[in-house]
């Protein structure tokens, strides 16, 4: 097995505190955030790459650089003239954090336009990641390409993990959500859904119903993610309910189910069952919901 992990997404360029109007900048997405973590939790044999687009501007050059001095292999990451890199605030308000964005003229879009760029982004990958937000900002040919470059690899023995990560804005129509989501999980080995989320476009009574349905769909392992609910993981040889850590304060929530997916992932690539990787995600997130921003120093984690 190839031992590069290849996340596929958006990033973009975080504002995040807000306390007295004051925020902190830095960078971010879902899948940058997998990325991060996974990089930090592999060990050194493996190479974690980014695959995106950005633009041209300051902050995109900046988000680039920033991405490379974390160790994360850049090669993947296309620069789109005349686009910009896409930017998000978040703001704290009735214990909860709540998003505001700004990413119409955002370069990751393009991602998969160049079909060229995309297969060799994942030639080599021995692990392919990806979520719904990738395939929401995508056109329906782009996405399509993206789905199909995925399932090649599938079919030859690479590892797909799959995060649904439904965000409402992103899409036209439910139907929408519901195809693309169908699609990713025909191609993909891992899912890594959250119930809360899949509920309202594929009706699922229990997070077991989520799980089930996934599993028809050709998945080989699912864990159902419940916040700071027991996450369900189900294979074909078993299923299993695993508690998240305790923890006293929650700092900000952010980056807290991509942060269980690297932990979850990065155990399972050390040869963890699944039962003792939903423990690593648990673990993993519930450090980061103690800091500030999505991407926590390293030092932390350790």
């Amino acid at each position: 097995m190839s031992r590069i992990a290849v996340s596929i997404g958006e990033a973009m360029i975080e504002m995040s505190g807000g306390e007295n109007r004051t925020y902190r900048q830095g960078f971010a997405g879902d899948t940058l955030n997998t990325a991060y973590y996974l990089n930090v939790l592999l060990d050194e044999s493996w190479t974690v790459r980014y695959a995106t687009a950005v633009g041209d501007d300051l902050y995109s050059r900046e988000m680039t650089d920033f991405i490379a001095r974390t160790g994360i292999d850049t090669r993947a990451i296309r620069t789109i003239k005349g686009k910009r890199a896409g930017l998000y605030m978040i703001h704290q308000a009735d214990g909860d954090r709540h998003f505001t964005y700004w990413r119409d003229t955002s370069a990751a879009k393009l991602l998969a336009d160049d079909a060229n760029a995309l297969e060799a982004a994942l030639d080599d990958a021995g692990l392919i990641y990806f979520s719904g937000i990738t395939l929401a900002i995508l056109s329906p040919d782009a996405r399509s390409r993206l789905i199909a470059a995925i399932g090649k690899r599938r079919a030859a023995g690479v590892l797909v993990a799959f995060d649904p990560n439904i965000r409402p804005a992103l899409w036209p129509d439910r139907q929408s959500v519901v195809d693309a989501l169908s699609q990713a999980a025909n191609v993909s080995s891992i899912l890594l859904p959250t119930h809360d989320d899949e509920v309202p476009y594929f009706g699922d009574a229990d997070d077991e119903a989520t799980a089930k349905r996934y599993v028809a769909a050709g998945c080989s392992e699912v864990v159902v993610k419940n916040g700071a609910e027991p996450a369900l993981v189900v294979t074909r040889e078993g299923k299993w309910r695993v508690g998240a850590n305790k923890i006293d304060t929650v700092v900000d929530a952010t980056g807290a189910g991509d942060s269980f997916n690297s932990g979850y992932l990065a155990a399972r690539l050390a040869g963890a069952s699944p039962e003792d990787a939903a423990r690593a995600g648990h673990a993993t997130a519930s450090v980061v919901i103690g800091h500030h921003g999505a991407l926590i120093p390293k030092e932390a984690l350790a």
